[in-house]
């Protein structure tokens, strides 16, 4: 009995040993798999390192997933060729003036709707059955009413009276062809209508010089300012000279209307100044440029002031210092008449008037002192203004304006 103790007493402790030595080796075999897991980049296994100690309380048991790896190394960036944003504008959009042909088409349409009245009353009383003394005075008072002016009107009578009656013509179309013919008589075709903007031939590697004047109120640096777009739509190229240097508002205009097509504006800064200075200088800086023509802009002035008369003349004289006068253009209003005509003939005194613009052609004018106008100065009615529009300034065509008073 004794005996059996002893033996099962001895298997228990072999069995307790073996438990414990199994547990042992368990223990043992997880902390080395910790060792190893919670091993630093670049440490061995032999325990060096950094530090070489097992995490403790506060310490990652293991390596966070998102440590770094591997270094990250900084590389040039390629050479990429970007586009150029495009500049922003500093200053207007420059536009592209109308074509001349599309502007006498207009021309035909303003003119007949503001001269039908002139038309339709000599085709009425040329269509009577009977054409007495009487229907013939009534032609003439139309036409000194449309300021034919009294010469011009005489003379057209007087010419149609005589075909008239020498045909014994009643039929209307047939009427309206003789009318035409007188008219367009008296209007003058054969004048040379012509803008000279050529650089002159007797002073090479200058511009061709026009001076615009007028009396105040005829839309004169208007004119100029829409002259600059008809000779920039001719691939001209032009430098405006503010010589009106009596109206505060006079340069700022004109350098609006020459910065909307790309025209530079020589201009003086201080208010008042030599109107004869500023044109020399717009002179010279356009022949230091090579421009084609150089448009001068002068101070509006009543025909009666002497004084003023003879500062014209003198900017004319300081110009032609350096090279010839091209053309001079006078502007008057239609719409003033006989009193145009007035203003005209001394203007014409002072500085030899080559050409006339006349402006305000449409709505109230009456159309005859284009007739008149020719006949007081012998000097022919170049361009016309047709509106307010920056494109309203048309070549007078002498066809086209008698077609639209008849039409």
């Amino acid at each position: 009995m004794e005996t059996l103790d002893l033996i099962i007493g001895a298997v228990v402790l072999v069995g307790l040993l073996t438990a414990g030595l199994a547990v042992g080796l368990v223990r043992r075999g997880r902390d080395t798999a910790r060792r190893t897991l919670g091993r630093r980049p670049g440490q061995d296994a032999g325990g060096s390192g950094d530090d070489g100690h097992l995490p403790g309380v506060g310490d990652d048991a293991e390596v966070p997933r998102d440590s770094a790896t591997r270094t990250i190394d900084t590389l040039p960036a390629p050479d990429l060729e970007l586009p150029e944003e495009p500049a922003e504008p500093t200053g207007p959009a420059r536009e592209r003036p109308e074509p001349v042909a599309g502007r006498l088409v207009r021309l035909r349409e303003r003119l007949a709707r503001s001269n039908t009245a002139l038309g339709r009353g000599l085709l009425a009383l040329l269509s009577r059955d009977t054409i007495d003394e009487a229907t013939w005075e009534e032609v003439e008072d139309t036409l000194l009413l449309a300021d034919l002016g009294v010469g011009p009107a005489t003379e057209l009578v007087d010419r149609l009276r005589l075909r008239v009656r020498t045909l014994g013509e009643r039929d209307p179309q047939r009427v309206r062809a003789l009318l035409r013919e007188e008219l367009l008589a008296v209007v003058d075709p054969s004048m040379d209508r012509t803008l000279n903007t050529s650089r002159p031939a007797d002073s090479p590697g200058h511009p061709a010089v026009v001076m615009v004047v007028g009396v105040n109120g005829t839309g004169k640096t208007t004119t100029v300012g829409k002259l600059a777009r008809v000779l920039v739509a001719e691939n001209k190229d032009v430098v405006l000279g503010a010589a009106d240097t009596f109206r505060a508002a006079a340069a700022d205009q004109l350098a609006t209307w020459g910065e909307r097509v790309g025209v530079p504006t020589v201009r003086s800064d201080r208010e008042g100044a030599d109107p004869a200075s500023v044109a020399f200088e717009a002179v010279k800086v356009g022949t230091e440029s090579e421009a084609d023509v150089v448009l001068v802009d002068t101070a509006g002035r009543l025909q009666n002031k002497a004084g003023l008369m003879d500062e014209l003349g003198k900017v004319k004289r300081v110009i032609e210092r350096t090279t010839p006068v091209s053309e001079v253009l006078l502007v008057l209003d239609a719409t003033t008449g006989q009193n145009g005509l007035k203003q005209a003939a001394v203007f014409s005194q002072v500085v030899d008037v080559t050409g006339i613009v006349l402006t305000k052609l449409d709505g109230t004018a009456k159309g005859g002192i284009v007739v008149a106008v020719q006949r007081e100065l012998g000097v022919p009615v170049k361009l016309v203004g047709l509106g307010e529009g920056p494109d309203d300034l048309a070549p007078f065509d002498a066809e086209a304006f008698v077609d639209a008073i008849l039409a």
